[in-house]
């Protein structure tokens, strides 16, 4: 049986400067050499804090530093093309990529609708206190600045093969 080393090649204080999908690149060799495997790699698309996001506030999973929404064309580690070439480039030094996907959060819609709501008892959440009634919540994903090159719909992954 081999073993093998997996790096987790992020971490959550990591800046919001767009530099880790070029840092990947430039150190794919190098972390072969040092005997790593596989790479572990942060959600890559783009969150509801645009630039700052570390990624597990998904906005547009179709986003991977493309589009010019959530006040920004980047993600936190940088842009579609920058993550494309960083993969390639550890993928041609032995290493293998692992992307940690979350498809089961989204956030930041872009429209509010209408739903029907009942407060609970916050000791007892299977406890109504209120009879139904109506709020606005954010729950209809438009995705504007992807101007109709991808669906309109959300909870399917855009899957990056390179």
């Amino acid at each position: 049986m081999e073993n093998f080393t997996m790096l987790q090649y992020f971490e959550w204080y990591y800046p919001a400067d767009g530099s880790l999908w070029n840092k990947l690149a430039a150190d794919a060799k190098d972390l072969k050499a040092k005997g790593f495997d596989s790479l572990w790699l942060p959600p890559m698309h783009k969150g509801m804090a645009g630039k700052n996001s570390i990624g597990y506030d998904s906005y547009d999973l179709y986003d991977l530093g493309e589009f010019d929404q959530k006040g920004s064309i980047r993600t936190k580690y940088g842009t579609k093309d920058e993550l494309i070439t960083a993969i390639k480039n550890a993928q041609e030094a032995g290493l293998q990529v692992y992307v940690d996907i979350v498809l089961n959060h989204l956030g930041g819609g872009d429209q509010t609708e209408a739903v029907t709501v009942r407060k609970v008892n916050p000791q007892n959440r299977n406890e109504f206190i209120s009879e139904p009634f109506e709020i606005d919540t954010f729950t209809r994903f438009t995705y504007p600045g992807r101007n109709g090159k991808y669906p309109n719909f959300s909870g399917i992954f855009n899957v990056l093969v390179v």
